[in-house]
């Protein structure tokens, strides 16, 4: 399942999506808005959104076959990162929300892999000439929000009620969450790209430790908010097939 160009990467992540559909799972939740994301990405390399063009390809690439290389381990009963491990499993039981799903891949995928795969693509020094292009993925996710919500109001009608009533504040709630997340991705890119690859594994073990209890956490969340996250699970709409379609 390792790709070599953006244009396979969107072709993994179709057949993965594919495969969701047929088994009704609702591993294709995450699938689903990666694609639509990586779209975006591919977009903006043929603009010219980013300095390097062809730099941001490579790294798109790395990135993607991290969420590949998981799905596959996941898929054969293999053990994936921590990360994925919470993510995949959560994918098995009913009562997470769609936003739980989307948030525990955003976590292992943005706050573990991400750091990761910009280290590797861009070494040593070279690492300082990326974060211009690292930022601007930020631009990307941020013009995605709108979209998501009204994806997201489909699945649950009282969502779009909540964001007429709230106004912008919702979406500069959400901007600063990614913009955290990715801050901290390009910290873990400037550490782990000054080391030599076996002095990165105590490392990436460690910040894989983190993010899966972070994502046991939104998996799990406390009672009341557990108590909201189980009001907006009966509210929900539509099959699994239905849901990863209008995510897609």
């Amino acid at each position: 399942m390792q790709a070599k160009t953006i244009d396979e990467v969107i072709q993994e992540l179709e057949s993965m999506i594919d495969w969701a559909r047929s088994h009704n799972s609702r591993l294709g939740y995450f699938a689903a808005l990666y694609r639509k994301v990586t779209v975006k990405v591919k977009e903006g390399i043929a603009d010219g959104l980013f300095d390097d063009g062809e730099r941001m390809e490579r790294l798109d690439v790395v990135f993607a076959n991290r969420y590949l290389a998981a799905f596959e381990q996941f898929q054969n009963n293999a053990a994936p990162t921590r990360s994925w491990q919470v993510a995949f499993d959560a994918a098995t039981s009913w009562w997470p929300i769609v936003l739980q799903h989307l948030l525990l891949g955003m976590n292992a995928h943005i706050n573990l892999d991400l750091g990761i795969a910009a280290a590797r693509t861009s070494p040593g020094g070279a690492v300082h000439d990326l974060k211009n292009d690292f930022n601007r993925i930020n631009e990307i996710l941020a013009s995605l929000v709108d979209e998501v919500e009204r994806e997201l109001s489909q699945v649950w009608p009282i969502l779009g009620l909540l964001d007429r009533i709230a106004g912008r504040t919702d979406e500069a709630l959400i901007n600063f969450s990614m913009e955290k997340a990715r801050d901290h991705a390009w910290s873990v890119t400037e550490h782990l790209a000054l080391l030599e690859a076996p002095e990165q594994m105590p490392k990436i073990d460690e910040l894989d430790r983190e993010m899966a209890a972070l994502g046991r956490r939104v998996r799990y969340p406390r009672l009341v908010i557990g108590g909201v996250t189980k009001t907006i699970r009966l509210g929900e709409r539509g099959t699994i097939p239905q849901i990863i379609d209008i995510l897609k």
